[in-house]
């Protein structure tokens, strides 16, 4: 076993890096949203969703008074003191890949820099309306660059596993946010559940998962909440849904988990079972809003437990030893 510290580092690197690509598409999403035509009263009302996706309303709320494009997108992509910012992400990850030069390749290396070096250069005046949508795009090559030097030059040991722990973990939260927000916070009125409005937002999710064209594929039909909910939940060929993200984690703590690790291992098999064996329609039944509570609660539970199993005093001494 490497030394807790090492794979720590591993561990967030790879949680930071998702994390900014997530963020980018969140507001990628809800930028596009903002431009479709609505009631003067219902302006801005798309720039909530970003920060109740992250959690940050209350702290956005303690800065500016008012929320509005203008704002989110200074506070969730520029403001060095949001450490959920793409800013602060790209700094973290940067941090934990100085941490662990020896641990990572090259060509990792290069890239996760270069990405730093880059936002460091930007500024408002570059964050212009007509630039936004690039900015957004270039978040998410670069995460894309970084998996695919990961996967490409790393040796797929220990080390490997740690940063694609973090990253699965960190998708499997931001998916299921995503889905939990649409439900409640863009939800239309009832006269319009289901009419053009609906239909452009559940779009616009999938969307921001890059799951539009599966969806097609997969069901050749309009676009309704309880197919969109199966195929981001459920379908495990489907990358961003919850299970084939659990499929990822179960996998890779059963290969790094010994038996004084177990806790988290048989959590991770318990989530990845109820999604294996799991049915969209009782989902729906018993509330979709509760599920996704409940699936990030345990996100968050198994999040401690790989802390505690990997990361924390006791397994440095159990790796010393």
């Amino acid at each position: 076993m490497m030394l807790s510290r090492t794979a720590n580092h591993l561990y967030w690197m790879a949680r930071y890096v998702e994390r900014a690509e997530n963020t980018a598409r969140i507001l990628d999403v809800a930028y596009r949203m903002s431009l479709v035509p609505k009631e003067s009263r219902l302006a801005d009302q798309e720039w909530f969703a970003p920060l109740n996706i992250t959690g940050t309303l209350y702290p956005f709320s303690g800065r500016y008074s008012q929320v509005n494009a203008q704002g989110v997108l200074r506070y969730m992509v520029l403001d060095p003191d949001n450490p959920s910012s793409i800013f602060s992400c790209a700094r973290a990850a940067r941090e934990n890949a100085r941490a662990v030069r020896g641990s990572i390749t090259s060509e990792m290396w290069e890239v996760i820099n270069g990405t730093w070096l880059e936002m460091q250069r930007l500024t408002e005046e570059r964050l212009a309306s007509e630039r936004v949508l690039e900015f957004f795009e270039w978040v998410k090559e670069r995460s894309h660059l970084f998996r695919g030097v990961t996967v490409g030059t790393m040796l797929h040991d220990e080390a490997f596993h740690f940063n694609r722990l973090g990253t699965f973990l960190e998708r499997a939260d931001n998916t299921a946010r995503m889905l939990d927000v649409k439900y409640h916070v863009l939800l239309p009125s009832v006269q319009d559940v289901g009419g053009a409005v609906d239909y452009y937002q559940w779009a616009a999710v999938l969307s921001s998962v890059s799951a539009f064209e599966a969806y097609r594929k997969v069901f050749r039909d309009v676009i309704t909440p309880l197919r969109v909910a199966e195929l981001l939940i459920l379908r495990d060929d489907m990358p961003r849904s919850l299970h084939a993200c659990m499929n990822e984690v179960y996998d890779i703590l059963q290969k790094l988990t010994s038996a004084s690790q177990h806790e988290a291992s048989r959590l991770a098999g318990e989530m990845h079972a109820a999604l294996h064996f799991g049915r969209i329609d009782i989902i729906f039944a018993d509330g979709l809003h509760e599920y996704l509570t409940d699936f990030l609660r345990r996100v968050h539970q198994l999040g401690g437990e790989v802390n505690l199993a990997f990361f924390s005093a006791r397994a440095q001494k159990q790796a010393v030893a």
